[in-house]
């Protein structure tokens, strides 16, 4: 079996623009791209996937991926599931045989996650990751690639469910604290620092929590800068 990844990443311009209130644009694309950094180095941890691939229309995000170890795609066509859509065309024809597509904004992700998704993956031929409110879904690993269209928007898991169903295909949805808390609100944000505050965590390669990133005003970001993994 040959498992790929693919994280699609919008134009750091854009970036968390429901955060606009409480942190500056430069704060906010840090915020991106240490998030995605995590990512990336929790893929390569497990120690499972072939290739990483981040798909973005933002040159400098796709600059950051090569230098962190994963292949960077310019998104072909505008709009995030037409680009997932092309671009797990190309993994297809490279003979992947299953592919997760899994969200930039993770920072609780642990190489454990991808190890249970890979392994319910075979038993099920749709492996869904739902988001904390269960109405979305931070990653969807897919074996073959394409055997679903993307539905990535409102209420997408159970889209994808109701797709699986109509396709004939076995699905499982998996819950954990890694792949629900994705970063889109000031809340999320405080969910995260009370989260790591419990858990006694200090992760190098998660970002910092919501008084580091909005009391300090800080303009650099914590990991973000290029290092070799």
């Amino acid at each position: 079996m040959i498992y790929r990844a693919l994280i699609p990443v919008k134009a750091l311009g854009e970036a968390k623009s429901r955060l606009a209130r409480h942190l500056t644009l430069t704060q906010r694309k840090n915020l991106v791209l240490d998030m995605l950094h995590h990512v990336i180095y929790v893929l390569h941890q497990s120690n499972i996937l072939e290739q990483i691939t981040v798909v973005s229309p933002d040159t400098q995000v796709l600059e950051y991926a090569q230098t962190w170890g994963a292949r960077a795609l310019i998104e072909e066509l505008p709009g995030h599931n037409a680009a997932l859509h092309v671009a797990a065309l190309q993994e297809q024809e490279a003979g992947t045989t299953a592919l997760l597509t899994i969200a930039a904004d993770l920072p609780l992700l642990q190489s454990s996650d991808i190890c249970a998704l890979i392994e319910r993956s075979m038993r099920y031929p749709v492996v869904l990751a739902a988001s904390c409110d269960g109405t979305g879904t931070n990653a969807i690993l897919v074996r073959p690639p394409l055997a679903l269209p993307y539905l990535f928007g409102a209420n997408s898991l159970q889209r994808y469910v109701q797709a699986a169903k109509e396709w004939q295909l076995d699905s499982n949805i998996y819950k954990s604290d890694g792949l629900a808390l994705d970063i889109d609100t000031i809340d999320d944000l405080n969910d995260l620092y009370k989260l790591q505050v419990l858990s006694g965590e200090n992760i190098q390669s998660r970002p910092g929590n919501y008084e580091e990133y909005h009391c300090n005003d800080r303009e650099e970001s914590m990991v973000h800068r290029p290092t070799a993994l």
